[in-house]
Formats: structure tokens, C-alpha cells, sequence
């Protein structure tokens, strides 16, 4: 349910999808052919094991949520339907449409794991699509880890000028020394995210031609004549947008407490170490290159959406690149001995900011401090967070988030519930005061600082298999894109309530996998959302001949009109419009199925059914998507 705005609990890891919790139960001696492999998040003392499943394509393979809408194409630029507003305090650069698809530390997994076992991944589909995935993972010593991951998505789509092509690598280790009183994690990544932004198609009357079932006959807007130069590895884009992000994150610990022996048995002692007082740096940089490319403009497209001299064969050409470098140091202390989910922690973090634009350049600093309490009960009952973060000098003083969540395992029976607030007053994106091209730079310095409050109620059930997630937030200063270059603020209070719900139904060996999602605006604000989203799952589920798990049915995915957000490709962000309705002509149908024979699984997909009765649905104005499509996606492991 992490995609459906019900975050990690207290912001600092947690496992999303459908991955157990377990605990450490001091079981340190396997048979030789059996595999213990956990991972943690930074921050977060629980321990996740690897999800196997094969019930949701979009989870499990694709990594992008079903209830992302994107542009059209796999890897294309892509928001989340169930609205989710930024609520991080501190500086943002504001390119956040292909996030999706990168790496961040948020996500790094450091792994323990008693063997060597790696993962691949191949997807195939129509026009050419496909998406290669690499994990590795072993420890050296009982001390040492360290993992690795590729993964790269390419997909010319079935428009012109949509081409994307995403190279994605991580690189995580964690280190204990001897007496387990000192720690060490690495996270380094590098993401290079390639979208070809073709600016929509011309017309929508082009889809209900019989000339135009072939799709690349249809005119976009941008990048109508290039003929891009396609080849798996080294893929030329003609205009797109390309993110490069690295990032290199280094946390060290140093701990005081006690320490002690356990005798496992004749031959075997295994030392523990209990901290109550830790000290905690973590160095962090990150290098963030945001462009714009078109070498030859030819069309009237930008003189109609920015205002430019139609200049034909001229470049377009924009760049902001932001490099970050921070400091932190936090004291934490354990009041309970040998739980590391009870903790208090006090810290300070310095940054360094600089941005460079295509003439222009700037620096700034920012000092910013945080604490938190967490106190989660070994016996699993009781979930209690308060964390707090304020911008006392620099750049962003003023900036502050506040959260506190309580969340109580009632029984197995009525499951959890969680209880949250939080509330962040944070300085507008950079990319709404400020834009850089080589035709023009806009300014708008009339920006106040935005305020969001968000109050949930949450509830998990694995016995009756549902969750539950009631979300209300509150909007001041709610800061957007008017057309496709000027951006303003709402300085009216509004605010937004969501329910979403999922569940599952079995009636042996039919399943029924529903997820609803209801969104309402109270008040006038620029914010546009469906009143109703949903995805429904029909499938036939059985264990065959000992190790066949199959999964076979249909999907149903359908969202109710409503004025979608437009999009402007020059500076990658998405535009608030209220004249044009994007309609759904009917559900988006697939047809998957959806095996797993021991350690290889196959998701095999025949999707975008609708269109051989209605016309294309549009994720945005003149943004339709695809025809119809296959996809075959292949999972194996190993354990070496």
C-alpha cells in the first residue's frame, strides 16, 4: 500500500508490497543448501525478506506501481493518479517525472544473506520494448556484504518521437567490525533516464481513421521529422529529456553498551552486542544534471506554448544542474536494552548547495536540525514515531516537517491500525522561481512558502486480506503550472480527501483482487483529480504438479474523466488545465498468466484489449496510449 499515500512508517524504511516482516530469532547455523537472505533500509531496524511473487506484474517486474499513469510509453514521463503532494522540507529542484524509475538511498537495500544469490530479469513486448534486470548480492564474510544492480528499460513506443531508453545502477555495502561496535553502510547510484518527448499527437481525430491503425503514421508535435536511431545499447534520442543523478552516501556508526556470549552449542558460541548510546555520521553527494534536447526545431510549438521566435533548425536547449553535498551528525540512545526499534535521536545536518545553469550560476547553504523518537515494542503491539525537522539558517530557514504516527496490532484477527499526521511548510521547487534556456529565463519571486498538512487513518488485515487508507490533506500556498512556463500559487486553503481501499476475495481456486481508490477537491484550488480509480484482477490460482503456481485471468483497470493534467516537455513538468477532459472509452483489459516453477517465474501479458472496440484512452490531453500489446517477462534466481 506505499504507493497509495500511506508512506513508510515514521519516513525512515519499511517493505511495501506484499514482503514479511521477520525477526532475528538468534537461528544462526543452516543446512548447506538452504538460503537466509534479509535486507534492511537505512534507519529502520526490520528485516524484510525477498517478495516471490507473481500476483502483481506491475509490482513484482515493471517496479512502477499500476496506478501511475505515464505518457503513452513504458519508462515515458509518469505521475501518480492517486494524488501524492512532495512533503519534504529543505531544497527541491522540482524534476520529479521520471523519479519512478531511479534509484535513491531511500530505496537501497543492504542485504545479509548466508549464500551468494543473484536475480535476473528480461522483458520482451511488441515495438520492440525491452527491459533488463541484474541483482547481486553475497557477503564475503560474516561482516562484510555487498550488492549490485542493473536495470535497463528500452522502448521505442508506438508514436513517433517517444523513444526511452533508462540505464539504472546501485552499488550497496555494509561492514561490522569484530565487536560489532562499529558500522558501516555504502549506497552509491546512477541513474541516466532518456525520454523522448514528442510534445502529444497533432489531433485525437487521427485515432478513428482506418489510415492511422499504424500509429507512427500519426503527426506529433515535436520531432515530427527525425528518425531516431534505434539499438538496445546506444540509442539515440532526437528531442528528449535526460536526468543523470549520482548519488554516494556513506553512513558510519560507533556504539557503547554491553556485550555478551551466547553458547549455541558444544562447538558453536555466537557474541552479541547491545548498543545504548550510539554516535552517527553520514556523509552524503548528489549530482543532479536535468536537460532538454532538441537540435532542430521544426515546428510552431514552441512559439504557441513559450513564446519563442519560430526559428526552424535551431536548437532548443535547456539545463539546470544541481550538486549537493551534506553533513550529518546524530546522537541516538536505546533506553531499552537490546531493542533497536526504541530509540531517541538528535542530529544537525549542513548542506552546500550549487546550481549551474547555462549562464548563470549559484550557491547557498542550509543548516537544518531533526530529532526523533521511535518506540516500537518487542512484542510487536504498539508502533509509536515523532519526528520533527527545521531549517534554522540559509537558503531554506523557515522550512520545517513535523510527524508522529501511532500505530496497534489489535489481533490477528482485526489486524493493525495506524494513526498519522504530519505537516510540512517548505520553500517552493526551484524549477517555479526559476528557469534556464538558451531562447529565454523566467524568474517568479513572489512565491510564498507552501504549506501541507496530511491526517490518515490506516488499517491492514492479513487474515481477511484488505487493506485501508483514509487520507486528508490541506493545501496553502499550493504551488503549480498555470500554462506550460508561468508558474503561481493558490493562496486559498483547500483540501483533498482520499479512501483507498484493496482487498482480496477467494473462493478456491478463483480469486478476486479489487482496489478502489475515491478522490474529492473541497474548495477552489488547482488541483484536478479522478473521482474514481480502480483496478480489478479475475484469476484462476492453483499449485499444479507440486511446483507449478499459476496465475491466470483477466485485469480491469478504469478511472472516471476528468481534466487531466497537460504536460510541458521543455521544462519535464506537469501543467494544471481545466478546459479539456480526458475521457476513458473504456477500461484498459489485459489478459495475463502468470507462473512460478521454483526459483523461475514468467508473467506472459496480452494487454490493451479495449482497443480493439473503443478508441485509445488518453492518459493526457493528446497523449493517448498504446495499441495493443504483448509482453512476456522472465524471473529467475540463483543461490550460488
Amino acid at each position: 500500500m506505499a504507493q497509495f499515500n500511506t508512506g513508510r512508517f515514521g519516513g525512515m524504511g519499511g517493505g511495501g508490497g506484499s514482503s514479511k516482516m521477520q525477526r532475528d530469532t538468534m537461528h544462526h547455523q543452516e543446512e548447506p543448501d538452504t538460503l537466509t537472505l534479509t535486507y534492511r533500509y537505512l534507519g529502520e531496524p526490520t528485516d524484510f525478506t525477498i517478495d516471490s511473487s507473481v500476483a502483481d506484474f506491475n509490482i513484482d517486474f515493471l517496479k512502477v506501481p499500476a496506478n501511475y499513469m505515464t505518457l503513452g510509453n513504458s519508462g515515458s514521463a509518469a505521475r501518480n493518479i492517486i494524488f501524492t503532494p512532495l512533503m519534504k522540507p529543505g531544497f527541491d529542484a522540482g524534476f520529479h517525472a521520471y523519479d519512478i524509475y531511479g534509484n535513491t538511498h531511500a530505496n537501497a537495500r543492504f542485504y545479509n544473506t548466508n549464500r551468494p544469490y543473484s536475480e535476473l530479469n528480461y522483458l520482451v513486448g511488441s515495438k520492440q520494448e525491452q527491459v533488463i534486470g541484474v541483482t547481486h548480492t553475497q557477503n564475503r564474510t560474516d561482516r562484510f556484504n555487498f550488492a549490485f544492480d542493473y536495470r535497463k528499460v528500452n522502448a521505442p513506443g508506438f508514436y513517433r518521437s517517444q523513444t526511452t531508453n533508462h540505464d539504472t545502477y546501485r552499488l550497496t555495502a555494509r561492514y561490522q567490525s569484530k565487536n560489532k561496535r562499529a558500522n558501516t553502510y555504502f549506497s552509491f547510484y546512477y541513474n541516466k533516464l532518456q525520454g523522448g518527448e514528442n510534445g502529444g499527437i497533432k489531433s485525437d481525430t487521427f485515432l478513428a481513421n482506418d489510415r492511422y491503425k499504424n500509429r507512427q503514421s500519426i503527426d506529433v508535435n515535436l520531432g515530427n521529422q527525425e528518425v531516431g536511431q534505434y539499438a538496445f545499447f546506444g540509442t539515440k534520442i532526437p528531442v528528449k529529456s535526460q536526468y543523470q543523478q549520482t548519488g554516494l552516501l556513506v553512513q558510519q556508526q560507533y556504539d557503547w553498551g554491553r556485550g555478551d556470549t551466547l553458547h549455541i552449542n558444544d562447538s558453536t558460541d555466537y557474541y552479541r552486542y547491545r548498543p545504548i548510546f550510539r554516535v552517527q555520521y553520514t556523509f552524503n553527494y548528489q549530482n543532479d544534471n536535468y536537460q532538454f534536447i532538441d537540435n532542430n526545431q521544426d515546428t510552431s510549438f514552441y512559439s504557441r506554448h513559450y513564446g519563442f521566435d519560430f526559428i526552424p533548425r535551431d536548437t532548443i536547449h535547456a539545463q539546470h544542474k544541481w550538486k549537493t553535498i551534506s553533513n550529518d551528525l546524530s546522537l541516538i540512545q536505546f533506553p531499552v536494552l537490546g531493542n533497536l526499534g526504541h530509540f531517541i535521536n538528535l542530529g544537525a545536518r549542513f548542506e552546500t548547495i550549487s546550481g549551474t545553469f547555462l549562464d548563470a550560476d549559484i550557491n547557498f547553504t542550509n543548516l537544518a536540525l531533526h530529532g526523533e523518537y521511535r518506540n516500537k515494542t518487542r512484542n510487536k503491539l504498539w508502533d509509536f514515531s515523532a519526528r520533527g525537522e527545521f531549517y534554522v539558517v540559509g537558503q531554506n530557514i523557515g522550512d520545517y516537517g513535523i510527524y508522529g504516527s501511532l500505530r496497534r496490532h489489535i489481533n490477528d484477527l482485526l489486524g493493525d491500525v495506524k494513526l498519522s499526521v504530519s505537516n510540512v511548510n517548505r520553500e517552493p521547487s526551484y524549477v517555479y522561481k526559476f528557469f534556464n534556456s538558451n531562447r529565454n529565463t523566467w524568474y517568479n519571486s513572489t512565491l510564498s512558502k507552501e504549506n501541507t498538512t496530511q491526517l490518515q487513518f490506516a488499517a491492514e488485515n492479513r487474515k481477511l486480506q484488505y487493506n485501508l487508507a483514509v487520507n486528508y490533506f490541506l493545501f496553502t500556498n499550493y504551488t503549480y503550472l498555470s500554462d506550460y512556463y508561468h508558474s503561481a500559487q493558490a493562496t486559498n486553503l483547500f483540501n483533498l480527501l482520499q479512501v483507498v481501499f484493496s482487498k482480496k476475495f477467494n473462493i478456491r481456486p478463483f480469486s478476486w483482487y479489487a482496489e478502489v481508490a475515491f478522490q474529492q477537491r473541497h474548495g477552489e484550488g488547482p488541483l484536478n483529480v479522478p473521482t474514481i480509480w480502480t483496478r480489478h484482477r479475475f484469476s484462476f490460482e492453483k499449485l499444479l504438479y507440486r511446483n507449478l503456481n499459476l496465475m491466470t485471468g483477466l485485469e480491469f483497470r478504469y478511472n472516471t474523466s476528468y481534466n487531466a493534467d497537460d504536460y510541458s516537455p521543455l521544462l519535464g513538468q506537469f501543467v494544471y488545465q481545466n478546459t479539456t477532459s480526458v475521457k476513458y472509452n473504456a477500461p484498459d483489459i489485459s489478459a495475463f498468466a502468470h507462473f512460478r516453477i521454483k526459483s523461475f517465474s514468467a508473467f506472459v501479458r496480452a494487454e490493451n484489449l479495449n482497443v480493439f472496440f473503443a478508441e485509445n484512452n488518453h492518459s493526457a490531453p493528446l497523449y493517448p496510449y498504446n495499441n495493443f500489446a504483448f509482453r512476456l517477462g522472465l524471473r529467475w534466481w540463483f543461490i550460488n
